[in-house]
């Protein structure tokens, strides 16, 4: 994956970059969905930011990461163990009440989506809550050395209607936190069943 790549290339920079980004909102409104002390799967963690807000926030969190230079920052910034995985090589069931996949799965290419999504599907317990979130726009192009697959509201809708074990809570439009920078449509959905659904 030549996304990869451009982390291990630029792995320090985006760690500095990135770290201070303040993702609270977002994290809040996943936090609220989720179980106490959940586990947690941080899915293309990065820097470790938001592994470490999640476990400040009391969840246990398995944090995650194609690149090994990534996963070797968010070590030393988190102090948990990191798994580096890339999304193939992912063989979870039913592990986590929650994923995070924030800025991640916006390296899948479209005709490999629905293959990664089951396979993120499958890591969520029954009634489990994903997170996920991509740059706003119809786009699937290389940018800036990584390659990127954008989301519109109509696009995800349809995206996700093939996928049957997952139901969506919420869709919505931010911001970027830094200035210049593209919107992103963020998604929070549901893994069927949990007591809820009984």
């Amino acid at each position: 994956m030549d996304s990869i790549d451009y982390y291990e290339r630029q792995g320090s920079q985006y760690f500095e970059e990135t770290i201070d980004l303040d993702m609270t909102d977002h994290l809040r409104r996943f936090l609220d969905r989720l179980p106490e002390n959940a586990e947690v799967l941080d899915l293309g963690c990065g820097s470790g930011r938001d592994s470490r807000y999640l476990e400040e926030a009391g969840c246990y969190v398995t944090p995650m990461d194609g690149s090994p230079k990534m996963c070797s920052l968010a070590e030393i910034y988190t102090d948990l163990d990191v798994l580096c995985l890339t999304f193939e090589e992912m063989e979870f069931q039913e592990v986590f009440d929650g994923i995070w996949a924030s800025a991640s799965l916006l390296h899948v290419a479209r005709k490999d989506m629905h293959h990664i999504l089951k396979k993120v599907s499958d890591a969520l317990k029954p009634g489990g809550i994903l997170y996920m979130s991509f740059q706003y726009g119809e786009g699937e192009e290389y940018r800036n050395g990584r390659f990127y697959c954008d989301y519109t509201e109509k696009t995800m809708k349809k995206l996700l209607q093939l996928e049957h074990e997952l139901e969506i809570l919420e869709i919505y439009q931010s911001d970027d936190v830094r200035e210049g920078r593209p919107r992103w449509l963020n998604v929070l959905v549901k893994k069927e069943g949990g007591e809820e659904d009984d």
